[in-house]
C-alpha cells in the first residue's frame, strides 16, 4: 500500500494485539453472572492468545514451527468468533460490539488462511 508516494508497512502483530485489546475491553462492559463469566474467560482466552500466537509465529526457529503457530492463531480467532456468538445470546444488548469484533475476527480468520495457503504453495 502506498500513502502520498510513502510505502505502509502492515502490522499484523498490533493488529492481532489490538483484537485482544478491544476484546478485553468489551468484556468489562458486561455483566457477570454464572452465565457470562465462563464464557467471558473463554472469550478473552482465545482472543489474547491470538496475538501471542502469532509473536511466536515471527519468532519461529523453522518454517514448520511458524506454520503451525498460524495453524494455532487461526484456530484461536475462530474460537472467539463462537465465544463472541455465545456471549451474544447471554447478553443480547452486546450484540452490536460483538458483531464489530466478530468482523475482525472473520478477517484475522481470512488472514491466516491467505497465510497458509501461501506456506503450502
Amino acid at each position: 500500500m502506498a500513502e502520498n508516494g510513502k510505502q505502509i508497512k502492515y502490522d499484523l502483530e498490533k493488529r492481532t494485539a489490538g483484537f485482544g485489546e478491544n476484546v478485553i475491553n468489551y468484556c468489562k462492559k458486561i455483566e457477570q453472572n454464572t452465565i457470562t463469566r465462563p464464557l467471558i474467560s473463554q472469550l478473552v482466552r482465545s482472543s489474547t492468545s491470538v496475538g501471542a500466537n502469532y509473536t511466536e509465529a515471527n519468532g519461529a526457529s523453522s518454517k514448520k514451527d511458524f506454520k503451525n503457530k498460524i495453524h494455532i492463531c487461526k484456530k484461536e480467532v475462530q474460537e472467539s468468533k463462537h465465544w463472541l456468538h455465545m456471549i451474544s445470546v447471554a447478553c443480547p444488548e452486546t450484540k452490536e460490539n460483538a458483531r464489530k469484533l466478530w468482523k475482525e475476527a472473520q478477517e484475522l480468520t481470512l488472514i491466516f488462511g491467505k497465510i497458509i495457503s501461501k506456506l503450502k504453495n
